[in-house]
């Protein structure tokens, strides 16, 4: 069922990275029920074209794009259509991401597999902030969100590069948080436990009727989408309620 929030995002433009399906989706969902214009990127850009389409046949405002968030072109390109079409981003939620293959020693992973989880989850987002934040700063305010992991709090055996590449996002969303906080841009971070989605790499074995859902992620972002202008959350961490 849609949800509509009772605060209402009318006139903000929101991008959202690795919106075609999982948590991004549920984000996608959620933010154009708030009445945001809602763009959603993918390197499956008929995925998130396909999504879009849907949002508008049901009288949102949104658009897909295809956008590889390892490639410095393709974000730069996304800036560019963001800054001729729409003038401005409000809401940014760096939500792409790869886990890496389950289940591996760290000695065990192949150095291409290392490079793709660095730079889908951390390279990525800082190719975003890049091309982003400028239009963020030229309009005065904005929300920079990166979807982040509980693996960048705790030790993750058998996961260790995704949980480095974590580690590493939360550190970048910190001090990037310090860095625009004079600018009014609010950067936060959130650390989900295992969420019930295809994407998740220690979803089998796992009582999926205990693991957090996407909307629960989708819901922090509505909180911190609509703080008080006076507040400023920097980090939430989400675990469900029993341990699946």
């Amino acid at each position: 069922m849609e949800r509509t929030d009772a605060v209402s995002l009318s006139g903000s433009v929101a991008v959202v990275s690795g919106g075609g399906r999982g948590i991004g989706y549920a984000i996608v969902q959620r933010l154009a029920a708030m009445d945001a214009t809602v763009v959603l990127t993918g390197r499956d850009e008929t995925s998130v074209q396909q999504v879009a389409g849907d949002l508008t046949n049901r009288g949102h405002r949104a658009e897909g794009l295809g956008c590889d968030v390892t490639d410095l072109a393709s974000v730069e390109a996304l800036g560019e259509h963001l800054r001729s079409k729409y003038g401005r981003v409000d809401i940014l939620v760096n939500n792409a991401g790869i886990g890496g293959p389950p289940g591996m020693m760290l000695h065990e992973l192949p150095p291409d597999e290392w490079e793709a989880i660095f730079n889908t989850n951390l390279r990525g987002v800082y190719y975003m902030m890049r091309a982003i934040v400028p239009l963020m700063i030229a309009a005065g305010a904005g929300h920079v969100i990166n979807i982040s992991s509980l693996a960048g709090k705790n030790p993750l055996p058998r996961g260790a590069a995704y949980s480095a590449s974590k580690w590493g996002l939360n550190g970048l969303s910190y001090g990037v948080a310090e860095e625009l906080r004079s600018q009014n841009i609010r950067v936060s971070v959130i650390c989900p436990g295992s969420v019930d989605t295809d994407f998740s790499p220690r979803r089998h074995g796992k009582d999926t009727d205990k693991m957090l859902k996407p909307d629960d992620v989708a819901h922090a972002v509505a909180m911190l989408v609509t703080q008080e202008p006076q507040s400023f959350i920097s980090e939430v961490l989400i675990r469900p309620t029993q341990k699946p």
